[in-house]
């Protein structure tokens, strides 16, 4: 039986799991990433949980196949981080190579949300489908594209980048500092300064009374909540989202003609409310023949995409 690590790096938490041949996870646990202690006190400290997991596990260190992480920042090669999101670690860093010089095992990384992506085309929502592109949609918004067996990172690893493909020319304020991205309108990020923007003007809805009146407080979850309860306030707003999502799902449904797309993350557990609004809106953006047999699903994987899809780059 051949045995592979999954690592699934976050600014916070790392989570880790020792998986088989199958994809199923035997064993896994989290610990802090502790970034600031360096990359390589964090590497080591990540090979010995892997170390313990497999001991608790009964399972020889040889029998390890290889090493997959996933990792937030744009991956060149399965081997190159060209910088990292959220850590004071030096650009251009060889993470596979400096992990298999700690562990001697074969170690194979790409962008968190793309092993995310690798994750559900393999073993969840797109298991059946030869081409998929996964949406994360969260604080911001990752995308990983998923064609015939391999992962589209792209020359410098920022292929998948749909959260920043832009829905409007000088629009709204994105994180990267660019104006019109997707992730300004449809991030939980951007569905809560939506919120509070008409909040300013309209008091008179269920979302208002939800937040107890302070409208500092609101977030995505409280748009959706109400909008599920029938709240014409918030059903315009999930309507809004809805719309600019199915603008940006069109234009990667006109270059690329996926079999499906596959919506993760915390904004996607809004679930059909959001999915109908989507189809709603798609044919006035993709050409007809993009979306006659088109799937669009939730992602099934939760927290533990991570792991598998990253298992799934040494398998």
């Amino acid at each position: 039986m051949r045995y592979f690590a999954g690592i699934d790096i976050g600014g916070t938490n790392s989570k880790i799991g020792i998986l088989n041949e199958e994809g199923d996870i035997l064993k896994s646990t989290s610990i802090k990433t502790l970034s600031m202690e360096g990359v390589d006190i964090t590497l080591e400290r990540i090979w010995g949980t892997v170390k313990e997991l497999l001991n608790s596990l009964e399972i020889e260190e040889d029998s390890l196949e290889g090493i997959g992480m996933g990792i937030p920042g744009p991956v060149i090669d399965q081997k190159i981080v060209a910088f990292f999101a959220n850590f004071p670690w030096e650009r251009n860093i060889n993470i596979a190579e400096k992990m298999e010089k700690i562990s001697g095992k074969k170690t194979k990384l790409d962008n968190d949300v793309n092993v995310i992506a690798l994750g559900e085309a393999n073993y969840g929502a797109g298991k059946n489908m030869k081409s998929s592109v996964t949406l994360a949609l969260g604080t911001g918004i990752g995308g990983g594209i998923y064609i015939d067996g391999t992962l589209i990172s792209g020359a410098n690893g920022a292929g998948g980048e749909i959260g920043h493909s832009k829905v409007e020319k000088n629009g709204k304020l994105c994180g990267c500092g660019q104006k019109g991205c997707l992730e300004a309108y449809c991030s939980a990020t951007g569905i809560a300064r939506e919120a509070m923007s008409r909040l300013m003007i309209n008091k008179s809805n269920m979302l208002y009374e939800k937040i107890g009146g302070d409208i500092s407080k609101v977030e995505a979850r409280d748009v959706f909540d109400c909008a599920k309860a029938g709240d014409k306030f918030s059903l315009d707003i999930v309507d809004y989202v809805g719309d600019y999502l199915a603008l940006g799902i069109g234009n990667v449904l006109n270059i690329i003609n996926p079999q499906g797309i596959i919506l993760a993350g915390g904004v996607a557990l809004a679930g059909d409310i959001l999915i109908e609004s989507i189809k709603r809106h798609l044919r006035a953006y993709a050409l007809g023949v993009t979306i006659d047999d088109l799937e669009i699903h939730l992602g099934v994987l939760g927290n533990n995409a991570g792991i598998k899809g990253a298992s799934a780059l040494v398998k």
